[in-house]
């Protein structure tokens, strides 16, 4: 699943909802904009969590549910001015590893962010 959240703060139930109902295996968020600021919580039962929260100003951030059966590790991504995350989920039975990823390119980044992407 896919989507972009234009902030969590207000939709965390329903998404949860959502993803027990559909039993989806990776889900792909945008535009979290979560912080420390918050008290809400990132969790959703079954799920491992990865996130990537934007540094530099309020807003963006991006995040990766992946259902916590499958082996899944995230990866190194090389900056921190490019809203990046990836994961590798490992294959069973000798199948090959499936790589995930979720960016989001801000309006206005500035070249040097576009480079790095």
């Amino acid at each position: 699943m896919y989507t972009n959240a234009h902030s969590m703060g207000n939709k965390q139930e329903e998404l949860e909802a959502i993803v027990q109902q559909q039993s989806f295996d990776v889900v792909v968020i945008t535009e979290m904009w979560w912080g420390d600021s918050q008290d809400w919580s990132a969790a959703i039962s079954g799920y491992k969590l990865f996130r990537k929260d934007r540094q530099s100003r309020r807003g963006g951030g991006v995040a990766l549910y992946v259902r916590e059966s499958l082996d899944s590790i995230e990866l190194e991504v090389s900056s921190d001015k490019v809203e990046c995350l990836c994961t590798r989920i490992r294959g069973k039975a000798k199948k090959a590893d499936i790589l995930t990823g979720v960016c989001y390119r801000p309006p206005y980044q500035d070249d040097e962010g576009d480079e790095l992407f």
